[in-house]
C-alpha cells in the first residue's frame, strides 16, 4: 500500500541545508498498522508529510496504492497532534468538513457522521462547539473527521501526545477497535515506545538526524491489547524492552 524507495529530504534555508531523511526504504502492506519512533528531529513527521503529499521528496520515490504521490489524496487522511477543529463549527459540522471540501453530498454522509460519533461515544455532543469539549473529546472528533472520507491510509502525527496518560490509553484502545473494524492502513508517529508497542504490527526505528531506518521490530501480539496484566503482557514487555535497548544503544553511540 505504501512504498518508499531511497527517499531523502533536504530543507534549504538562509542558514544552509538541513538533511531530515536519508535514503529511507520502507514498505507498509495493505491493512497494516506501523508505528515510527525515534528521537526529536529524526524526520518522523517529515516522513508522514511525504506520504500525505504535503511535501515532495528531494530524491527517491513515494508511492501509495502503486501510484506516485505528487499531491494530497482523497483516500489518505492525516491527524495531527492538535485536533485543529474550527471553533465556530459544531461537532457534527467539523466531522462533515471533508465532505464539503471534496464536494460530496452532505445528507448522504450525515448518517455516517452520526455513526462515527456514536462509535466514539459523542453522539450526544453533535451540536456542541469545540471549546465545550475536553482535549480527549476533541481528538475523538478529529478522528471521526478523518474517518468520514473512508481513507485507505490513515496517517497520525502524535495525535495523543497532548493528552493525560489515562485518556491516551483510552483512545489507544478505541483506535485498535477502529482499525480492526475499518481495516485502513495506519502509520503512526509517536515518541512513546509503549504506545507504539500497544498499537502497531511493526515498529520502525529511525536514527537521529538525518533519519534512516535503523531497525524494524515486529509486535506479534493479538488485539485488542492493553498495558495491564493479561496473557500477552510479557510479550509486549519484551518488545518494549527491545526498542528501549535499540534507542538507548544508539544514543550511547552518538553521545559518548
Amino acid at each position: 500500500m505504501i512504498r518508499l524507495r531511497e527517499v531523502s529530504q533536504v530543507f534549504r534555508g538562509r542558514r544552509g541545508a538541513v538533511e531530515a531523511l536519508r535514503e529511507v526504504d520502507l514498505d507498509v502492506v495493505d491493512g497494516e498498522f506501523v508505528a515510527v519512533v525515534g528521537r526529536s528531529g529524526c524526520g518522523k513527521s517529515t516522513l508522514l508529510r511525504l506520504v500525505a503529499g504535503l511535501l515532495t521528496a528531494t530524491s527517491g520515490e513515494v508511492r501509495v496504492g502503486g501510484e506516485p504521490v505528487v499531491r494530497p489524496r482523497r483516500d489518505v487522511a492525516i491527524m495531527f497532534q492538535r485536533p485543529a477543529l474550527l471553533p465556530w463549527r459544531s461537532v457534527l459540522d467539523n466531522v462533515l468538513l471533508p465532505v464539503e471540501v471534496f464536494g460530496w453530498p452532505r445528507e448522504e454522509h450525515r448518517r455516517r457522521a452520526y455513526g462515527l460519533l456514536e462509535m466514539v461515544g459523542l453522539e450526544a455532543f453533535d451540536r456542541r462547539l469545540p471549546h465545550e469539549l475536553s482535549g480527549g473529546m476533541q481528538q475523538r472528533v478529529a478522528l471521526c473527521r478523518a474517518l468520514i472520507q473512508r481513507p485507505r491510509v490513515m496517517l497520525m502525527d502524535e495525535p495523543f501526545s497532548a493528552l493525560d496518560a489515562l485518556t491516551r490509553e483510552e483512545l489507544s484502545i478505541e483506535l485498535q477497535q477502529i482499525h480492526m473494524e475499518h481495516a485502513a492502513t495506519v502509520v503512526l508517529v509517536t515518541h512513546s515506545i509503549e504506545e507504539a508497542v500497544l498499537l502497531a504490527d511493526r515498529v520502525v526505528v529511525l536514527t537521529p538526524h538525518p533519519g534512516r531506518v535503523l531497525t524494524v521490530v515486529d509486535v506479534a501480539v493479538p488485539r485488542p491489547r492493553t498495558l495491564g496484566q493479561n496473557a500477552y503482557a510479557a510479550d509486549l514487555a519484551r518488545c518494549s524492552a527491545e526498542l528501549h535497548e535499540v534507542l538507548g544503544a544508539r544514543r550511547a553511540a552518538v553521545d559518548p
